[in-house]
């Protein structure tokens, strides 16, 4: 009869715990639904704001800036799409604070205060990452892209001159190419562009939380240089579109990015020495495996 009792009791925390997760997960599916119905609501204006960088390349060819419905429920669905990305953006904090709530009571506090910076630096280093690619890479990537237009419908403007070209415009010997992109194609890239740079710029959280955590060190990370210099300049050649500007200006960041990671793991391992020093707990083989980095 104790022995059932001593399950029936083993059974209770975790019934608890599922109970608090469902409560968190409502708040938040909550959160994001209202804050997702929000966004349907104004997603014109969220939709012209992410138009900027494709309507400021095209205006500096001299051409009209107009992206076209070519299916019938294409509006509906580019409304949804910005609605969704929106209201996860605005919900997040919820979210967050819903995840923090959850986990939190399962820390020493010690560990509340070593996960808590992470928690903040996180969305803070997307956002940098997302405006990073809005306003460094996007308008470079556009411009590119649409410097392969050529023939007839384009304006005429000064040195750009087509070989075969007539009085009025007209090309002979050359097959008309304009740009006339789809409003869910172009949607739907300039997401990518955002969530890849968002997710680079969580380079530096996510090394030095794996460095909090005892998973790597400066010396490694700083040993595996030459392996992350090939492994950054792939992700520049898919990342970003096959001009050399915007590779190495995103070949610079992550690289850079990766270094101030080694800098901020060092930091957390000078920290714990001088910690393990006060407590009297360092030991000599770990102090020259220190000095060594």
């Amino acid at each position: 009869m104790s022995a059932q009792d001593d399950i029936e009791d083993s059974s209770a925390p975790l019934i608890e715990h599922l109970a608090e997760l469902r409560t968190r997960l409502i708040w938040a599916a909550v959160a994001f639904i209202g804050a997702m119905c929000l966004c349907f609501f104004v997603w014109n204006p969220i939709f012209n704001f992410l138009t900027v960088p494709v309507c400021n390349a095209l205006a500096d060819r001299g051409q009209e800036c107009g992206l076209y419905l070519i299916k019938l429920q294409e509006g509906f669905f580019v409304a949804v799409s910005i609605s969704f990305m929106g209201g996860f953006v605005l919900a997040f904090p919820v979210i967050g604070y819903q995840l923090w709530r959850f986990v939190a009571p399962g820390l020493y506090r010690a560990e509340k205060n070593a996960f808590l910076p992470f928690l903040v630096a996180s969305p803070a280093m997307f956002i940098v990452g997302a405006a990073f690619a809005y306003y460094a890479i996007l308008p470079m990537a556009f411009s590119f892209f649409l410097g392969f237009q050529q023939g007839p419908m384009l304006p005429d403007i000064p040195g750009t001159a087509i070989p075969g070209a007539t009085e009025a415009g007209t090309s002979l010997a050359e097959a008309g190419i304009i740009f006339q992109g789809s409003v869910q194609e172009y949607l739907g890239l300039t997401i990518k562009f955002i969530l890849a740079f968002g997710l680079c710029f969580q380079l530096p959280v996510l090394l030095t939380l794996m460095g909090k955590a005892g998973l790597v060190g400066s010396k490694g990370l700083a040993a595996t240089r030459r392996y992350a210099v090939v492994a950054i300049l792939l992700l520049a050649a898919v990342a970003t579109p096959p001009d050399v500007i915007s590779q190495l200006v995103l070949f610079t960041v992550v690289y850079g990015l990766y270094e101030v990671s080694i800098l901020l793991v060092r930091r957390i391992e000078k920290r714990r020495e001088a910690d393990l020093r006060a407590q009297g707990l360092w030991v000599e083989d770990d102090e020259d495996e220190v000095e060594t980095r």
